[in-house]
């Protein structure tokens, strides 16, 4: 049984690993705020499920309050801390930049803190695939330049990057940030498109389209995504001098026990096509109105897997005819429609 910390439990990831790791017989210590971003409910919900287990324990604290972090990671000694809560959403941080600076900044900081006072054998660290902003190539290499982000999350992103390289190289604390693609699928998040339309069409409601739906993302289903961090996991990140990189495009520091990666699809799939797999798993046509790429939003996503598939092989790719029919037969289970 291996001891593990995730922050942001009753998030969307968050739930889908603690799950997996009490399915595998691990003990699961879930640290998370409740915010009201988007549902509680739903967040409660997620947390309840995780709670029938007997080797979960849940903590409700806010990441930037002073000592939370500090307190649980004394009490609990994980071995493994997964950092997934942060203030997410690009457009929301265009109206709320104070809440990305104390949740993804501050609250970031105190987590580094607590795991440089109490050692962990791995600190996984959520980042995301707009940290590749303006100098987005296709598909989005990690080591390719990040200097140019286009929203305030991703560049409060691309700044706990550093800020974990900082402690892995001045403290030894072994670390992999991870830059996650347009997750979804069953217990998902409100804020997102397909929550967002399946929710609208099924009320009859029009649905916006942004760039006539050809934006295209790399989508990711929550299972394979929850499949390639419990691999991770057990790929460390050696100490300077001590490893070698597993290929071309490893990201291993030469200064740090500290690595970067894609998690992703590398399937890029247009929007248009999307709501195309969404209608037929509902049943349902959908109203859509064209609308332009908001501010802060890049057009297209596609993840390079070359380095992922060198550290734990091939993982599950779910197409999104397989992918999206569950996240609505979910959806409709839950809030009964």
């Amino acid at each position: 049984m291996t001891r593990v910390l995730v922050t942001g439990s009753a998030g969307f990831i968050g739930h889908a690993l603690s799950r997996r790791l009490l399915g595998d017989g691990h003990a699961v210590t879930g640290f998370d705020a409740f915010s009201d971003y988007y549902d509680v409910g739903l967040k409660r919900a997620r947390h309840a499920e995780l709670a029938a287990s007997p080797s979960f324990e849940a903590v409700e604290a806010r990441l930037e309050t002073p000592g939370a972090l500090l307190d649980t990671v004394a009490r609990t000694r994980p071995e493994i801390v997964v950092h997934l809560a942060a203030q997410a959403g690009v457009r929301y941080s265009i109206e709320n930049p104070r809440s990305y600076v104390e949740s993804n900044l501050v609250g970031t900081a105190n987590l580094l803190e607590a795991v440089r006072a109490h050692p962990v054998r791995h600190l996984l660290l959520a980042s995301t695939s707009s940290a590749y902003g303006g100098d987005a190539q296709s598909p989005s290499r990690e080591t390719d330049r990040a200097v140019t982000p286009v929203s305030f999350y991703a560049a409060t992103k691309l700044a706990t990057e550093a800020m974990a390289h900082s402690y892995a190289h001045l403290f030894g604390v072994p670390t992999t940030a991870l830059r996650f693609f347009t997750v979804y699928g069953p217990w998902g998040r409100p804020d997102m498109a397909l929550f967002l339309f399946t929710k609208k069409i099924l009320a009859g409601e029009p649905i916006e389209v942004f760039s006539g739906g050809s934006a295209t993302r790399d989508f990711t289903y929550i299972d394979d995504l929850v499949e390639a961090l419990i691999r991770v996991m057990d790929r460390i990140p050696a100490q300077p001098g001590a490893g070698a990189p597993v290929c071309a495009a490893d990201t291993l520091s030469p200064v740090a026990p500290y690595r970067l990666v894609n998690v992703g699809g590398g399937r890029p799939v247009r929007l248009d096509r999307m709501i195309d797999t969404l209608e037929a798993a509902l049943g349902r046509t959908a109203q859509r109105i064209s609308l332009p790429l908001p501010p802060g939003d890049v057009s297209a996503t596609r993840a390079s897997t070359e380095l992922l598939q060198a550290l734990v092989g091939t993982v599950p790719e779910t197409p999104i005819e397989v992918g999206l029919p569950a996240f609505v037969r979910w959806y409709r289970d839950f809030y009964g429609v």
